[in-house]
């Protein structure tokens, strides 16, 4: 009876300690972006941004009591890497929930294995296709390219216009963003007249601009992202172009200006208010958060912050509130404490999910922006 008694005590004492470790042990965060290769304009700000504010997390205290741990990869803007990382985030580091995925090829190839695993995961990508049809475990913090184009054809259209000319790159998210452009384009009764497409690493789209010209287009947009977008910007400008150029969500950071060298004046993108907080009404209800994000970021590494860092700071603070909602790191339990957050404000717009909608994000989030003086300024609506 005695040795039962031990044995007991044993088990119970074990538990207990098995129980207490659990409740101290980090919250894991798992991540991949691309840090390097063609899209690491995307991947740098969200690694500075991830673990600038998951160091500020932990100084003030954690979450829940326990401390987060980071574990980030470098996925080197391909698929194919970042679909190994996600088993080895799943399998050897075995994380709580994810964040990454900065480009849709990457959140494309790694998501199945999250959701076979059913862990949280919150892609950082912007095609509407990571979130359309809804993956019980997969959430998005950009707003989707097809908001975007509806963006564009709302303003053109209330600008009295209707034709479009349409320029988009090999890429999956400009591919997914010229199939939207295509698609919703009836519903705001705009005829596409120009359709034009450039490869991987092109240089020059002079030859493509100047048949969407010849086209006489009320407005041209483009469908790209990174340094194809300063030079469609540029090529546009010696070719005299005079059509108003749209930029959608690939395009949300000041190199896109820097990089243009002048030519991105009077150009519009459709993005987050980040890029042009300064514009926003103190009443505004994203304004606390993206000013503090901005002054914060900006005041660490000296340089612009970006849609893109905005992007993986929303997906932080969504998961840290998931945390804290659920009480624990019950994956399931995380995941239903994100698809219930209502009115969540973050850098990007105010956030609701629910189980049918896993951006959470209206088309009021989308804001248009133009370059003047160098600058990104608010369009106000009509």
């Amino acid at each position: 009876m005695t040795y039962l008694k031990s044995a007991f005590a044993g088990l119970a004492l074990t538990a207990i300690a098995t129980v207490a470790h659990a409740q101290s042990a980090p919250i894991k965060i798992g991540s991949f972006a691309s840090i390097t290769g063609p899209a690491a304009f995307l991947g740098e700000p969200t690694k500075k941004t991830l673990e600038l504010f998951v160091e500020k997390i932990n100084r003030e205290g954690g979450v829940n009591g326990r401390k987060i741990s980071l574990v980030l990869y470098d996925s080197k803007s391909n698929a194919k890497e970042a679909g190994a990382i996600a088993k080895r985030l799943v399998d050897q580091d075995e994380v709580d929930i994810v964040i990454g995925g900065t480009i849709t090829g990457e959140t494309m190839a790694a998501l199945p294995t999250f959701e076979e695993s059913k862990i949280p995961f919150i892609s950082l990508a912007g095609a509407s296709i990571i979130i359309d049809p809804v993956k019980k475990y997969t959430f998005k913090t950009p707003h989707t390219d097809r908001m975007s184009v509806e963006k564009v054809y709302d303003r053109v259209s209330r600008e009295g216009f209707k034709n479009v000319g349409l320029l988009s790159g090999a890429a999956g998210y400009d591919q997914s963003c010229r199939k939207n452009a295509q698609d919703v384009a009836p519903k705001f009764g705009v005829k596409i007249v120009a359709d034009e497409q450039h490869g991987a690493g092109d240089t020059d789209l002079t030859a493509q601009l100047t048949k969407i010209r010849a086209a006489n287009p009320d407005a041209v947009i483009y469908c790209g992202a990174g340094a194809a977008s300063s030079i469609a910007a540029k090529n546009y400008r010696q070719l005299g172009m005079t059509p108003k150029l749209y930029m959608t969500v690939g395009v949300g950071s000041t190199a896109y200006i820097d990089g243009s060298e002048g030519a991105a004046e009077g150009t519009r993108v459709t993005g987050s208010a980040l890029l042009a907080h300064a514009d926003l009404a103190p009443n505004d209800p994203i304004h606390d958060v993206t000013k503090t994000y901005v002054e914060t970021y900006e005041g660490a590494f000296k340089e612009s912050a970006s849609n893109f860092g905005g992007y993986a700071h929303d997906a932080l603070m969504i998961a840290v509130a998931a945390f804290k909602k659920a009480g624990s790191t019950d994956k399931e339990k995380v995941r239903n404490a994100i698809e219930s957050l209502l009115a969540f404000p973050g850098v990007t717009g105010v956030y609701s999910f629910s189980p049918t909608d896993h951006l959470g994000l209206t088309s009021e989030a989308l804001r248009v922006l133009e370059v003047r003086n160098g600058k990104y300024r608010l369009v106000k609506d009509r």
